[in-house]
């Protein structure tokens, strides 16, 4: 099942390379995952560990055993049906699908969890895994099942039962039975012993994808975000006397001195209007303080998905070199649940300041008296009206839904799961948040681009200018009204390519 190393140009990985949260990004859509002769012979060493423990009569949970609360019973006698045993009984999952690059992610952590060879898993089960992030296949998952306590059993008994086969997938963006999406993607059912099926579903892959690509989303919204308040205070003639670099070493705070720095960089050349009040509202004098300690949240919320992503979560785990079969706990989700959690509550903050602002530049009480919601002509055109509806919204929600899921343990599984950690949820939740702060910074950028087309000034400060001459040659004035929500979408867009640029600002 292993197909030819793609030639188009797409993303190269290495399956001895540390998995960090960027690689989750690049395999939406068909990757070069290479999986390296070294790591394909661990994986080989652990399996015929398990083969020879099984025919030593040595007990192996899920290969000898029921699941769960159901250990004490003995499974089926062919391993063939075990896997079988394994999959229908998890297989219950529902909800919307989940975005297909987050399944995609998700199977690309499996395949790094399962590559460490200590899962003992077959061989064709990696080489099946990297097959098929070469193509642009994917498993159709429901959004609900996990508790994130076994690993996330039911999401990834849902993909392992498409790549078998059944079920449904996506080919791209198209939605089929999984069967046909397999022949259409050149891809062979993959066939799968009890260990095999355990060990692609008992882990929390899924989890720490999701987490992953809500930190990757919330880095570039956290650099977004300094731009957009460098560029709102240009276009509004503030001082930058707030960005004070002896101010921030007396702060204390390492990354909101870090966030001064950036801006002072991003506002050199500007030129103050002097019209302003002794001290602005918190919504630009207190960026870097707030921008800063998400920082320092994410940095840590970044470490520990990056520790989870290249851990092996899965249970038991196999240890050749010292003959031991060990069973514990390594599915247990509860690192990237609280982190996850922490993730929205910095995302939720930053939605607020991204919301706060544009109230405060469609307010001619506080935008230096340019026109309400920034219309052309008021009354007869509404400028930005809607977008600030959906704004409030958006952060309303977000509110709603930031409880910690983190804490929200419930006992399941006879007892047997008397603590779960909700892991999955907060990640999904997290990544969810992530989407929408970027939209918070979309309709940001657009109110900042409609502000110079009814008075406001073009900012003084050439990378501050770069921005706006940039959102100025994407968007059009608001002049007469239309709907905006493309707009919106583009400017996030833009604001992606711009955070991207590493030589941005430097």
């Amino acid at each position: 099942m292993l197909r030819e190393p793609c030639t188009l140009d797409v993303p190269k990985l290495r399956l001895s390379e540390e998995l960090v949260p960027i690689f989750l990004e690049q395999v939406s859509g068909p990757a070069d995952v290479i999986a390296e002769e070294h790591v394909l012979a661990r994986v080989a060493e652990c399996r015929e560990f398990v083969v020879n423990s099984l025919e030593g009569g040595r007990p192996v949970y899920g290969a000898t055993t029921g699941f769960g609360p159901l250990v004490s019973f003995s499974g089926r006698a062919k391993l063939a049906d075990q896997a079988e045993n394994t999959l229908n009984h998890l297989t219950t999952g529902h909800g919307a699908d989940l975005d297909p690059a987050v399944v995609r992610a998700a199977l690309l952590a499996r395949l790094w969890s399962l590559a460490q060879g200590r899962s003992g898993v077959s061989l064709s089960v990696v080489q099946a895994l990297v097959a098929m992030l070469r193509t642009e296949f994917s498993p159709a998952v429901p959004r609900l099942g996990s508790v994130g306590a076994s690993g996330d059993l039911v999401p990834l008994a849902h993909a392992t039962e498409t790549l078998r086969g059944n079920g449904y997938a996506y080919l791209g963006s198209t939605r089929m039975p999984a069967a046909q999406a397999l022949r259409a993607a050149g891809l062979s059912p993959l066939v799968l012993d009890g260990r095999d099926a355990l060990g692609l579903v008992n882990g929390t892959s899924l989890t720490a994808a999701a987490a992953g690509l809500a930190v990757v989303s919330v880095r570039r919204s956290l650099f977004a975000a300094q731009v957009l308040s460098a560029v709102m205070a240009d276009v509004l003639g503030c001082s930058a006397g707030y960005l004070s670099e002896h101010l921030m070493t007396a702060f204390g705070h390492r990354h909101a001195g870090v966030v001064a720095e950036r801006m002072r960089g991003l506002l050199a050349g500007s030129v103050p209007t002097g019209t302003r009040g002794l001290q602005e509202p918190y919504s630009i004098r207190c960026v870097p303080q707030l921008l800063g300690a998400a920082s320092s949240s994410l940095d840590h919320v970044s470490s520990v998905v990056t520790d989870d992503l290249n851990g092996v979560s899965d249970n038991p785990l196999f240890f050749p070199e010292y003959g031991e079969v060990v069973h514990g706990g390594n599915f247990f989700g509860q690192p990237v649940a609280f982190a996850a959690d922490l993730l929205t509550t910095v995302t939720v903050q930053m939605g607020n300041l991204a919301e706060r602002q544009l109230d405060l530049m469609v307010d001619p009480h506080r935008n230096n008296g340019l026109p309400p919601m920034l219309a052309t002509v008021p009354g007869e055109q509404h400028g930005l009206q809607g977008v600030q509806l959906v704004a409030t919204a958006t952060v309303a929600d977000m509110r709603r839904t930031a409880l910690p899921a983190s804490v929200q343990s419930l006992p399941t599984n006879l007892h047997n799961q008397d603590v779960v950690p909700f892991g999955t949820q907060a990640a999904l939740n997290a990544l969810d948040h992530a989407r929408s702060l970027r939209w918070l910074h979309g309709a940001l950028a657009v109110a900042l681009r409609q502000a110079v087309h009814v008075g406001g000034r073009r900012p003084t400060a050439p990378a501050c200018a770069e921005v706006l001459d940039r959102l100025v040659e994407l968007i059009p004035a608001v002049d007469p009204d239309r709907p905006l929500q493309a707009d919106v979408a583009w400017a996030a867009d833009l604001l992606d390519q711009i955070t991207d640029d590493e030589d941005f600002g430097s």
